[in-house]
């Protein structure tokens, strides 16, 4: 077993700081200067100053003279594109989520975790869709959301209290209602398999979610079907939705363990 010192000997701190800086920049945010980065990361912002020279002179971060400011370069994609590229649940999954899309008229939609999010892996939808427009990318609350509490529940009970614990100190003063709404969830798994958010991420928003647990044991994903509220009643979530996303998840699994 390695001892705590010699993890912090093996461990790169300029390496972590540089990663923490990528980390910052997401969807909402494609444009950030090195004091909003400095505030993000809480780095002094001569440390940042020179983690984006450094990240920039890579080809990690492009900059917007203009603007003063810094945006994601195309090694970031690469990167990202390539990590796609290998994971094959993608493509056998991507036929039955343009399926299901079809069917419900609402997003389908494949997640893995980043830190306290759910990040969108892939996502179907039709032109007749009533929904919160996101893509691939984009990044959703744990706490909150379908996906996430879905995650949560296929974790272990080790991993679920250490999540559970850095929810609440990011946000103790909503921290009640969010373990009510996971409490929930948990149970709702538990007994059905698939885990609710009625309203709770964003109140226009409906979604239900069911985890795909790797039998070799990697990283746990999520599939999840989301729509207008006015859309995908409960009901209709429980009764209808929620089975064909079971059967969905369950085809995909039987699918990786024969590729």
């Amino acid at each position: 077993m390695i001892d705590n010192g010699a993890k912090e000997r093996k461990f790169v701190t300029a390496l972590a700081r540089g990663l923490d800086v990528l980390k910052c920049f997401g969807a909402g945010d494609p444009f950030l200067g090195n004091s909003q980065i400095a505030e993000r990361t809480g780095l002094a912002k001569s440390t940042v100053s020179r983690l984006t020279y450094t990240l920039c002179e890579k080809g990690y971060l492009g900059y917007l003279a203009e603007h003063n400011k810094y945006r994601l370069s195309t090694a970031v994609i690469s990167l990202s594109y390539a990590r796609l590229a290998q994971m094959d649940v993608r493509k056998i999954a991507r036929p039955l989520m343009q399926g299901l899309a079809e069917h419900t008229e609402a997003s389908v939609n494949f997640g893995v975790r980043d830190r306290l999010n759910m990040v969108y892996i892939d996502t179907y939808r039709n032109s007749s869709t009533y929904s919160v427009q996101l893509d691939v990318g984009s990044q959703i609350s744990i706490a909150t959301s379908s996906m996430g509490r879905a995650y949560l529940a296929a974790s272990s009970e080790e991993k679920r209290a250490q999540l559970m614990e850095e929810i609440r100190l990011s946000d103790e003063e909503n921290w009640p209602r969010i373990k009510e709404g996971m409490d929930r969830a948990l149970t709702e798994y538990k007994e059905r398999g698939y885990c609710l958010s009625l309203g709770e991420w964003r109140p226009e928003s409906h979604a239900i979610a069911v985890p795909l647990v790797p039998e070799d044991g990697s990283e746990i994903m999520v599939f999840s079907c989301s729509g207008a509220s006015f859309q995908l009643r409960a009901q209709e979530l429980e009764d209808d939705i929620g089975p064909r996303l079971l059967n969905l998840v369950a085809n995909v699994k039987t699918a990786m363990t024969y590729k």
